[in-house]
């Protein structure tokens, strides 16, 4: 096992020599996902592991987990939005391998004989943010509009307004 993760590896070396990474990444690292954060605060744990499975399938299983500021989209108030990933990668060397992999497992390209692995690290928190950032405990409800409570001048126009003028006319 490894503290540190190499910048650039050979997958199919690492899936010979079973190797495993462990450590932590500073999320300032990862500029992709810090766009989509609200602060580059914190770290990353991570364990990546290179392996075959039972079907002689090589594969990459990558367990994170990290604690990242984004901002609730219903306050608009920043939040620490816990994050655990545990995911399989099965390795292949171009799309038609895909559908040989089994259920439950993510196809990984490996184009050149090397991949980044910070750089999948990366990819695979992205993938794990919520699509709507919401903090714990945000209120649900919001705030009633009444007829009073917008002056009449910034009202929109009533779209069923022309009806009633219709109505009217035909009597």
């Amino acid at each position: 096992m490894s503290n540190t993760l190499p910048e650039n590896l050979d997958p199919w070396r690492m899936v010979q020599g079973r190797r495993v990474f462990e450590g932590t990444l500073a999320v300032a690292q990862l500029r992709r996902l810090v766009e989509l954060l609200a602060s580059a605060d914190g770290e990353v744990a991570y364990k990546v592991e290179f392996g075959r499975d039972e079907y002689d399938i090589s594969h990459v299983d990558i367990q994170l987990d990290a604690r990242l500021m984004m901002v609730c989209q219903r306050s608009m108030v920043e939040f620490s939005q816990p994050i655990h990933i545990d995911q399989r990668l099965g390795l292949i060397h171009d799309e038609s391998e895909e559908a040989r992999l089994p259920e439950g497992y993510d196809p990984l390209l490996i184009k050149d004989g090397a991949i980044c692995m910070k750089d999948v690290i990366e990819d695979e928190l992205i993938l794990g943010l919520p699509l709507v950032a919401l903090s714990p405990g945000a209120p649900l409800e919001q705030m009633p509009v009444t007829a009073g409570s917008v002056p009449e001048d910034e009202q929109p126009p009533n779209p069923f307004a022309a009806l009633g003028q219709l109505k009217t006319s035909r009597h």
